[in-house]
């Protein structure tokens, strides 16, 4: 038996799992990462926790499997700066959810052609993506600025950071779907473009090498003495994509997690969204390439710890679906915009909100409230895509551990109208990059891997139209609500 090692090194905390050339999860291992929060907006990470969390996370399963292949998944927009001689870090690792360079946008936007932009990355202005960020470190760090445009200093988000490490720095790399969430990269000729790196004041010498999502791309050694041949680069929600098996065109997946992010694969021609979705590169490699509508809810895994730390209304997050099926209550609405509204709306200046209190208003009520408020946001993002696509999807596959909540997974069926089918493996992330190892090195097919994905349960719709409708107008009514109040 061949056995295949996935990495998802992912915001809260990263995992390696080991599976077989069959695409079974034997054995699973995760290591937690913390994050710290400067000031109001700033989201950062030590990036020396980031590579100890990958060593936590793999060490038990290297003594114990001979491994063949390494597949290795990133957070995405979050990035490190350092020093290429010394490898030691020169910025915190600025993660995704971190706003501070939404200044560096509000200065930019009136110099650049957003159509142009839209075309050229499938990406919005957004202080979401890394290079805003980078600028915004450049402009408030000068000594790093000249240092970058010195040809000292390399750039690259998290699995660059850790391969580089890894690899004694004979690595610096990164794959087109990792690339294209950065807003430096041509997503149409699979390069990074010379007008955004100027746009952004970027020298493309701290960029990382761009190598194909799946094939050999160099050995690891995670210091137990044997090297390791990685095979696969992708981000993490493109990792899910895969590990559900959304190989054709119209198939969507949605990752529960801090966030959920939902991404349907749209073929192997890009296409723009006119409902507010990006478009990413899915994967790209040996003529295989598949793009995606991505469409990123930033907050439903942690509007439960919300619930949970800061209001004390339930003792875990499990405890969210005992609390909502025991409310009395419906009429609650709350707008779970802890960090802004994402897609399909690209609010940051919205925050949360509730209507509908009154005396009889029970923590029970709210709990369901903010259960069915994560709903809605699902609800509003696969709209969105089914409109873009001109079809709404068969049925949404939905991996993490809110997945596990039966109220929520209802909720998001009855309002779609479409089956919610729970993936057997709240893992699909790290399954996924090891499956995509396992095709570059071992020729596993993609209908190997279609074959062997099961669901672990099936929710059909059952609400009622009239139920419906009047629940999604009583959200869309404080939706429009809560945007008026922060013009």
């Amino acid at each position: 038996m061949k056995y295949l090692l996935g990495i998802d090194q992912g915001t809260t905390q990263t995992t390696a799992v080991i599976v077989n050339e069959l695409g079974e999860m034997l054995e699973k291992n995760s290591a937690q990462l913390p994050a710290r929060f400067p000031q109001a907006g700033w989201v950062e990470q030590e990036p020396e926790d980031i590579l100890r969390t990958v060593k936590e996370a793999c060490a038990p399963l290297l003594s114990k499997y001979e491994i063949s292949a390494v597949g290795f998944d990133n957070q995405g927009e979050t990035f490190v700066v350092w020093d290429a001689e010394t490898g030691n870090a020169v910025t915190p690792a600025i993660v995704w959810q971190d706003t501070r360079g939404q200044s560096v946008c509000d200065t930019l936007a009136s110099r650049v052609d957003l159509t142009w932009l839209r075309q050229t990355t499938g990406l919005l202005l957004d202080s979401y993506f890394s290079a805003p960020k980078l600028k915004w470190v450049f402009e408030n760090h000068p000594e790093i600025r000249q240092r970058a445009h010195e040809g000292k200093l390399k750039f690259g988000t998290t699995e660059t950071w850790v391969i580089w490490k890894l690899s004694g720095g004979k690595l610096h790399v990164t794959d087109p779907s990792t690339a294209s969430r950065t807003l430096l990269f041509d997503m149409n000729k699979f390069q990074w473009d010379e007008k955004l790196l100027q746009l952004f004041d970027v020298p493309k010498s701290m960029l990382p090498e761009l190598k194909p999502s799946a094939g050999y791309i160099g050995d690891v050694d995670f210091g137990n003495g044997k090297p390791l041949p990685l095979h696969a680069l992708l981000v993490d929600q493109q990792a899910a994509l895969f590990g559900q098996a959304c190989f054709k065109a119209g198939e969507m997946k949605c990752s529960f997690g801090t966030g959920s992010f939902l991404l349907m694969n749209i073929g192997d021609k890009p296409k723009l969204s006119n409902n507010g979705l990006l478009t990413t590169v899915g994967w790209n490699f040996n003529g295989q390439t598949a793009y995606a509508f991505d469409g990123g809810i930033f907050v439903t895994g942690s509007a439960v710890q919300w619930l949970r730390d800061n209001l004390k209304f339930i003792p875990d997050s499990s405890a969210s679906h005992t609390a909502a099926m025991n409310s009395k209550d419906a009429g609650v609405v709350l707008i779970p915009a802890l960090q802004g509204l994402a897609a399909p709306h690209w609010r940051t200046d919205v925050q949360g909100a509730m209507f509908g209190l009154n005396r009889s208003t029970t923590s029970d009520d709210i709990v369901r409230a903010t259960l069915d408020g994560i709903a809605c946001r699902v609800y509003e993002v696969v709209t969105a895509m089914s409109q873009d696509a001109g079809t709404p999807p068969p049925y949404l596959k939905v991996d993490g551990g809110p997945a596990g909540n039966a109220y929520l997974m209802q909720m998001i069926a009855d309002l779609l109208n479409i089956e919610v089918r729970v993936s057997a493996s709240v893992e699909a992330t790290a399954i996924g990059i090891a499956n995509l190892a396992g095709v570059s090195a071992l020729g596993t097919s993609f209908e190997q891997l279609a074959n062997s994905w099961k669901a672990e349960k099936v929710y059909t719709p059952g609400m009622k139209e009239e139920e419906r409708r009047k629940k999604l107008e009583r959200w869309n009514k404080a939706l429009d609500a809560v945007k008026k109040f922060h013009e």
